[in-house]
């Protein structure tokens, strides 16, 4: 049985190369637009990770990570943040949210795809 990855990114090249990075090492992708349709894809799917970008119109990573975290399917759900910010504010900021790693853009597929197997093991 293939583990699920949620990837919430409002750009559509960086999932098309989650999407391509994540399908060739053998995860199911299910893609978001941004944190408001991330919390929507929840509804209907249980992730064994997900994968969230910061920067997003409607609502930010931030909140969605606080979104995802307070749904008790999903509390103990590994995220890690893929993104351009390499601030330790906004990296504590999210750790505070319950983001459980952080992976700078643009990113290595062979270490992504390693971390996602680390979290998700």
């Amino acid at each position: 049985m293939n583990k699920t990855v949620l990837t919430v990114d409002d750009s559509r090249t960086m999932r098309d190369m989650l999407m391509l990075a994540l399908s060739d090492a053998g995860y199911r992708v299910v893609q978001a637009e941004d944190g408001v349709h991330g919390l929507e894809v929840l509804s209907g799917e249980t992730p064994d990770v997900i994968v969230t970008d910061i920067n997003m119109p409607r609502m930010d990573g931030f909140g969605f990570i606080e979104g995802v975290r307070s749904d008790d399917r999903h509390r103990a759900v590994p995220i890690l943040v893929l993104t351009t910010e390499s601030d330790a504010e906004k990296k504590d900021r999210a750790r505070r949210a319950g983001a459980t790693g952080w992976i700078v853009k643009p990113f290595d597929p062979v270490k992504l795809v390693a971390a996602i197997r680390r979290v998700a093991a």
